[in-house]
């Protein structure tokens, strides 16, 4: 029975869905439709196939989350490939193809961790037929049925019938309005959804035919890997000097083995607020809300908070987000223009752009809820039996008070409990570490004070989870 591996690329940063999605918590680890977050949704929906265990593709910072949430899954965790810096699907996948069994030789079913799709029943038939033609050497692509003409998708032109496909007749760019509902009224053109099924040798021997440079160069990139805890690391200097390129660019426009399969299942790749409306379900005033609300006349909008109430008034087709540290306000057909917002985060370099008021960590958590000119409030949560690196700071002293459970402290030269409402002072320089011994979370407030109150004033010495 010919082995298919799931090789899930989970490296995107979803600036489009800012605020929720940021660079350090991209919108592929957020629970934006039902309970599981985006990449668990990607893997359950699996479960009908018989695969091998997945291979997850991720940035080196999301490592741990990408971890966390295989973990909670349960079953066999797989392998998560960290890429040292983005060189887009062309290199990712000649990765994953060379990092697969050799003997094996298994399909490799290419998945984004970013879509949602409705009907997971249509999807396993559909990748069920599919496995045919890639098991002959084909490589397989799977077109969206369009339900719309859509300027926001690329499009895939079928050629002659082959069963239950056809050969790729040509790939275009994104249209405007007019050429995109052209394509969609001659019925026969399908979205380009990003998803693949081939061979690992087929890919590895087309990206060869067509792009040596980024095979070469992904070969050297394997050829020193390093096992870290539930990851794999490639040789970062030899993947640096990888060009960035698409498979599409680099593979499948060039090879006379492409075909497309199409695929009707309720697909959305959840590029923007408005297509999060899309999807969402709606109350009878056509409101998708994932808040505490108080609305009076309100229609067609989409709603989240996590925390805080919200009221509103007489709004129509409008987005609101409110997040502890932003709120975004924006008319829902316009919501694409959310990039333009983050380009100028980034031309003034503010740090919501990176990452949440709660940052998580391997360990835990921490949530900074007050700071000033010389001070810092954080509250911080350490799973049980947990740990926090042997570390030190140059600049800064800090006040621990526990709230709940029981705190292992080293601080210099002593180790002792610190329990509910007792509290410890770690002065400037002092080498410390702070562990959850018990069963239970721990939660502590930490107060903060120096000349600088940054995260990379940080001396680790030593650490569970490889920082050091």
């Amino acid at each position: 029975m010919t082995m298919v591996v799931p090789v899930v690329l989970a490296g995107g940063s979803g600036t489009r869905l800012w605020p929720l999605s940021r660079t350090q918590f991209p919108k592929q680890f957020l629970p934006l439709v039902g309970e599981h977050t985006m990449l668990q949704q990607t893997l359950l929906r699996l479960s009908a196939l018989v695969t091998a265990p997945p291979m997850v593709i991720c940035n080196e910072e999301h490592r741990f989350i990408a971890a966390e949430q295989l973990r909670a899954l349960g079953g066999e965790m797989g392998s998560i490939i960290l890429e040292p810096c983005g060189r887009n699907t062309a290199p990712a996948l000649a990765l994953a193809s060379l990092l697969s069994d050799s003997e094996q030789d298994p399909l490799l079913l290419v998945l984004a961790a970013d879509h949602v799709i409705g009907d997971a029943d249509t999807f396993t038939h559909t990748v069920s037929a599919a496995i045919p033609l890639a098991k002959s050497g084909k490589l397989v692509t799977f077109g969206v049925v369009p339900d719309s003409a859509h300027t926001g998708y690329g499009y895939i032109r079928r050629g002659a019938a082959l069963a239950p496909g056809f050969q790729v007749s040509e790939f275009v760019e994104k249209p405007n309005q007019d050429t995109a509902q052209q394509y969609v009224d001659s019925g026969e053109y399908l979205w380009n959804s990003g998803m693949f099924l081939f061979r690992a040798s087929r890919y590895l021997a087309e990206l060869r035919r067509h792009r040596p440079d980024i095979a070469s160069a992904c070969m050297q990139a394997v050829a020193n890997t390093e096992h870290d805890l539930d990851f794999i690391r490639l040789d970062a200097k030899a993947f640096a000097r990888c060009p960035s390129d698409s498979i599409d660019y680099a593979v499948m426009e060039r090879t006379t083995d492409a075909v497309v399969v199409p695929l009707d299942a309720h697909w959305n790749d959840i590029g923007a607020w408005s297509a999060l409306w899309d999807v969402a379900p709606k109350n009878e005033q056509g409101n998708a809300i994932r808040a505490d609300t108080l609305l009076h006349d309100v229609q067609g909008c989409l709603i989240h908070s996590d925390e805080r109430l919200v009221a509103a008034v007489g709004l129509d087709g409008l987005v609101v987000v409110d997040t502890p540290d932003v709120l975004l306000v924006a008319d829902r057909s316009r919501t694409q223009e959310v990039k333009h917002l983050v380009e100028q985060l980034k031309g003034q370099n503010r740090h919501e752009l990176e990452c949440h008021r709660k940052v998580f960590r391997p360990w835990g958590c921490y949530d900074s809820i007050d700071n000033g000119q010389r001070y810092q409030v954080k509250h911080i949560t350490v799973k049980p039996g947990a740990k926090l690196s042997v570390q030190m700071h140059h600049h800064r002293a800090e006040h621990w008070v526990v709230v709940s459970g029981t705190a292992k402290v080293t601080n210099g030269d002593e180790t002792f409990l610190v329990t509910e409402n007792e509290s410890t002072f770690i002065p400037v320089g002092v080498v410390h570490a702070l562990e959850n011994p018990g069963k239970v979370p721990l939660e502590l407030i930490e107060v903060q004070s120096g000349s600088y109150l940054g995260e990379d004033d940080i001396i680790r010495f030593e650490d569970n989870y490889g920082r050091v």
